[in-house]
Parts: structure tokens; sequence; C-alpha cells
């Protein structure tokens, strides 16, 4: 699952925690490569949801219409997406979350 992943973000994988410098978003998608059930009912879909539920900015927004596509909730989904200024996304889970954590990983 790595192999698609930044080498930073696969390497940050290796430790208990996500690094503390890195911003809510990307913690968040810390969270779920740990976990990677892509389901809502986990500790790790808690945690992440926890960190961008109060974060803004567009990034959080995106990671937080994610979380909602994984939750099944596509109408909060939707909103989001709306907030983030992006589409709804039609790839698959695991398609946008690698997206999502390569785009995150770039930004800094």
């Amino acid at each position: 699952m790595t192999e698609n992943l930044p080498s930073v973000f696969a390497e940050a994988l290796t430790k208990p925690e996500p690094p503390a410098a890195w911003p809510a978003p990307l913690a968040a998608l810390w969270w779920l490569a740990k976990d990677a059930t892509e389901t809502a009912d986990t500790a790790a879909w808690a945690r992440a949801h926890a960190l961008v539920q109060d974060a803004s900015g567009p990034d959080a927004a995106w990671v937080h219409a994610h979380l909602h596509r994984i939750e099944g909730d596509a109408g909060n989904a939707r909103y989001w997406y709306d907030r983030a200024g992006r589409s709804v996304s039609r790839e698959t889970l695991a398609e946008e979350r690698t997206a999502l954590t390569a785009a995150l990983s770039n930004a800094g």
C-alpha cells in the first residue's frame, strides 16, 4: 500500500503518531492510512474526523469530504466538497486518498 505514497508520508507510517508539525488534514490522512479499513466505525476514522472537524481551509474541507464518503454520508460529503471548492469525487476511496496524500504532502 505504501508504494503509491510520497516517501515522507510512507516513512512517517512507521512511527506511532504523525509528525507534530504536520497540519491537521495531513495528520488525519496519516490516521486513515494506519488503519486502512475504509470504514467509519474505527478509532482511526474518529481521530481523523476530530482533526479536520474544526480545521479551516480547503485542504481540511477536502479531507473532511473524504471522511464522509467513507462514512457513506453523501450529502455531508457534498457539503464539504463545496467548502473545498471541489467537485464530488468519482474516484474510488483508495484513489482519492492517494491523490489527497500526494497533494497535501507536496503542499509544504
